[in-house]
Order: C-alpha cells, then sequence, then structure tokens
C-alpha cells in the first residue's frame, strides 16, 4: 500500500498544476496543512504541506515531501545521504484522504494573506512544483518538508515569519538541541534513536534558535498558530480536518526488557560473568572477545563511511569514533593468533587509555550520549583491563 500510494503521488507530481489555478482572487483561501506523526520512522515528527482553495471549489495540496523507493541506487544513495526528494501538486482529497485512513491528526491554519500574497504564493508553488525545479537535495534538519513550504510563504509574504514560542520553549527545557526534539518525537521508538545517536555526532547537540526547532512539522504545528508578520496574526482560524489525537498513529512505546538499554545491561552482566570465569582460568574467553570486538569493530566501519564518505547531516564530529573504530577488528582477530599476544595486549593498553580519557573528556566533547552507550563502553573497558590484568600476573591471555 505504501508502494500504491508513493507511486499514485509521483504520477501525479508528474502533472503540471494548471494554469487556471494560478490567479488568485482575494477569496481564494490558502493554508498550512500540519499532519501529525505517523508510525513509520520516516514520519515520527509528522509532515507538513500547502493548501490552496479557489473560489470554484478547486483544490490543490502542494507537498515538498514525496520521494521514490524505487529510483536507481536509491538504497545506496539515502545512506550517503544523497536523498533527492520532489514538491508535487496534488487533489487536496486525495492528499487528505490518505492520511485520514492512517489515522493521523491533520491541522489546517487559514493564512491570513492579501490577494497579492496569494497570487504570488500560486506562482512561487507553480515553480517549485515544475518538473524541471522540483527535485531538492534533501536534508533531514535543514531543508524539508517543514522548512520548504515555510520559505514559500515568507517568499510571497515578502517578510519573515515570527514564530510563536516552541513547546520545547514554553516548558523550559534547557539546551533546545536538535537531538532532543527527535529524541522527544522517537521516544517510543528506542532503537531508531539508538541507531541516529549512533550516527550523527555533536553537530546535533548544538543549541538551536526557535527557527530551527521548525524541521520538526510536528512542533511547527504548535508555533504557527500564534506566528506573527509585521505584527499582525499569520493566520485567522484554525481548522482540525481529522480529529484524532496528536499522537493516535504511533506504535505503543517498546517494552522496557525490548530496549537498547536492556540489551546492552544484559549484555555488561554476560561479560562481567565471562571476565570473572576468565581470571579464575587466567586466560580470556577467545570466542566472546572475538565476537564483541568484531561488534565494535563493524560498528566502527559504518561510523567510517558515515564520517569520511557520507554527505549526511551532522555524522562530523562524531567523537563515539575514539571508541567504535575498525581498530576493534584488530582485537577480533588477533585473539586467535598465539604469536601476536604482545600485540593484542599494547592493542588493549591503548584502547584502556581511550576509553578512560574519553569518559574524563565527555563533559566538554558537547555530544549527548545514548544511555544504552554507557554499559557497552563499560564492558569493552572491562574486557580491555582483564588484558592488562592477566599479563601483569604472568599470566597469557590467549593460551
Amino acid at each position: 500500500m505504501t508502494r500504491l500510494l508513493a507511486a499514485l503521488m509521483l504520477l501525479l507530481a508528474a502533472l503540471p498544476l494548471p494554469a487556471a489555478m494560478l490567479p488568485a482572487a482575494a477569496d481564494t483561501a490558502v493554508y498550512f496543512v500540519s499532519v501529525f506523526p505517523g508510525r513509520n520512522v520516516y514520519e515520527l515528527e509528522g509532515h507538513s504541506a500547502l493548501a490552496v482553495v479557489l473560489p470554484d471549489g478547486r483544490s490543490a495540496a502542494f507537498n515538498y515531501g514525496v520521494f521514490d523507493f524505487d529510483s536507481p541506487n536509491f538504497l545506496w544513495r539515502f545512506v550517503k545521504g544523497e536523498t533527492d526528494y520532489m514538491a508535487a501538486a496534488m487533489p487536496l482529497d486525495f492528499f487528505l484522504r490518505s492520511y485520514e485512513a492512517e489515522g493521523r491528526r491533520v491541522e489546517a491554519l487559514r493564512l491570513d494573506m492579501t490577494a497579492e500574497q496569494k497570487r504570488r504564493l500560486l506562482l512561487n508553488l507553480n515553480h517549485d512544483v515544475h518538473p524541471a525545479y522540483r527535485t531538492y537535495r534533501y536534508n533531514y534538519v535543514l531543508d524539508n518538508c517543514a522548512t520548504r513550504p515555510l520559505a514559500a510563504v515568507e517568499r510571497s509574504l515578502g517578510d519573515t515569519i515570527r514564530l510563536a514560542p516552541a513547546p520545547f520553549e514554553s516548558n523550559s527545557m534547557p539546551g533546545i538541541t536538535f537531538r532532543n526534539i527527535m529524541r522527544h518525537y522517537h521516544s517510543n521508538y528506542p532503537w531508531y534513536q539508538f541507531g541516529i545517536d549512533l550516527a550523527l555526532g555533536s553537530g546535533i547537540d548544538r543549541s538551536i534558535s526557535r527557527r530551527m526547532c521548525a524541521f520538526a512539522p510536528a512542533e511547527l504545528a504548535r508555533m504557527l498558530p500564534l506566528a506573527t508578520v509585521a505584527g499582525r496574526p499569520l493566520a485567522d482560524s484554525l481548522i482540525v480536518v481529522t480529529p484524532f489525537a496528536p499522537d493516535a498513529a504511533v506504535e505503543s512505546p517498546t517494552p522496557w526488557y525490548a530496549t537498547p538499554l536492556a540489551a546492552a545491561i544484559a549484555l555488561f552482566a554476560l561479560t562481567v560473568v565471562i571476565t570473572m570465569r576468565d581470571i579464575r582460568r587466567c586466560r580470556v574467553s577467545k570466542l566472546f572477545d572475538s565476537s564483541l570486538f568484531g561488534i565494535f569493530g563493524l560498528a566502527g566501519l559504518l561510523l567510517t563511511f558515515l564520517i569520511f564518505v557520507s554527505v549526511h547531516e551532522a555524522t562530523s564530529p562524531n567523537w563515539l569514533y575514539a571508541w567504535l573504530n575498525p581498530f576493534c577488528l584488530v582485537a577480533a582477530v588477533l585473539v586467535w593468533i598465539k604469536r601476536a599476544e604482545k600485540a593484542l595486549v599494547c592493542y588493549h593498553f591503548i584502547n584502556f587509555a581511550v576509553l578512560i580519557a574519553l569518559a574524563v573528556a565527555w563533559p566538554w566533547l558537547r555530544q549527548s550520549a545514548n544511555v544504552a552507550f554507557i554499559p557497552l563502553a563499560a564492558a569493552d573497558l572491562l574486557r580491555s583491563g582483564l588484558y592488562l590484568y592477566l599479563y601483569k600476573r604472568n599470566c597469557h591471555p590467549i593460551k
């Protein structure tokens, strides 16, 4: 069904906006449409669009969030950060019906604009959905389906919209950052947030302005109703199109025992048990260490790609790279080679020192870590410490 809807949207996107939509009478209605979070991970912050209703009843939705799963090399380009989205004009009823079927709340804010401003907006929208200009390089936090329609309205108004305080400001939450807002909307999807916290570095932890909070459509939906332009209200009315609860379509919270933190604590507990046994045996568990450091090394390869190859926003600097890097694979391999014992102990000495230094320096690195990283890093530190302890006792860790 998702692919069918995407195909229909792409088909509609290929159709040019009828020229008859361009003239804007004074009673043409323009709406900023806010769609609240959905079930899929790419819907968790919601969605935004613009809607135009002409006096004769014809209407269209202008959607800046259309993408094609089946485009050539989509997955590779998505991972690399070269994801292209499109702006598309489509029948308003079709646009709204798809979200109503998903049980998602939709609000339409009627914008208070003059006939000339509406005319300019329609010209801008017609330009944006033209096949020659409709494709743009999507940026998760700086250029997306919420920031684009907001910018289109501002171009038509000829002025900057002064947004009302964001919900995060209203709650007096200190240090508003991209990551804090993401965590709020991803709270029921901890594994997804775990992946974001792993992949994205300190760039999403800087304090952001009220305007930057608008990257999340659901956040923007709360800032627009009281927004002003040149001292006047931006909108004159708010219509609830589909009266669902704001989070009605979001999945239920993940049970605590299925969260990354629970898995990380279980792994750390297992590491403690195995380490105590290894101390008694005076040698290490090769298979366990090869698996543990192999996983860390694979994570390091992923971070290497994201930091040095990907063009995603804020993948660098990522201070987790001091912990998770391809050198972890050295420990995974050398544990099976008896003649490499000294080299392996040397690696663990360096790894132990780096982990201690990272833990001490972390408060000053301005990067927020997922709480599940703590027991995982502790397991890494414990195993490296074991090698140093056994070597000092004149044991051979890899007998």
